[in-house]
């Protein structure tokens, strides 16, 4: 069974995510920043089903925080400036994903924060 705590922070940063896919809708750079806002969302949402599935299976989290941390990198590659540094901190943050780790979970939840405050500024 997966600890309320967890379910939270989980669900909590996908729908930071979904939050970020709208604001860049509205903005100057629509298509790139709907696109990066868009792929970003999908890997987290693959992320956080995986996660959620098996949460208490320390290695199966750490396993699908580096495959989420690796698509993030790779989508950051296809752009540059502050999309790109954007992206790179949400890979970051999947990347400091220790296992089954609460903390590290929690620690994640805050640095999308900051990835949706960054990509939301290179978009307007």
């Amino acid at each position: 069974m997966t600890p309320p705590r967890r379910r939270l922070a989980v669900a909590g940063a996908t729908l930071t995510l979904a939050v970020l896919t709208t604001a860049c809708g509205a903005l100057g750079q629509a298509v790139d920043c709907n696109t990066a806002a868009n792929d970003a969302a999908k890997i987290a949402t693959e992320w956080s089903s995986t996660v959620t599935k098996d949460a208490a299976n320390g290695d199966a989290v750490e396993a699908a925080s580096k495959t989420a941390e690796t698509k993030t990198k790779e989508l950051a590659g296809k752009y540059d400036g502050e999309v790109a540094a954007a992206l790179n901190d949400l890979a970051d943050g999947f990347g400091s994903i220790k296992g089954g780790d609460l903390n590290s979970i929690t620690e994640f939840s805050g640095k999308v924060n900051g990835f949706t405050s960054k990509i939301t500024a290179a978009c307007s």
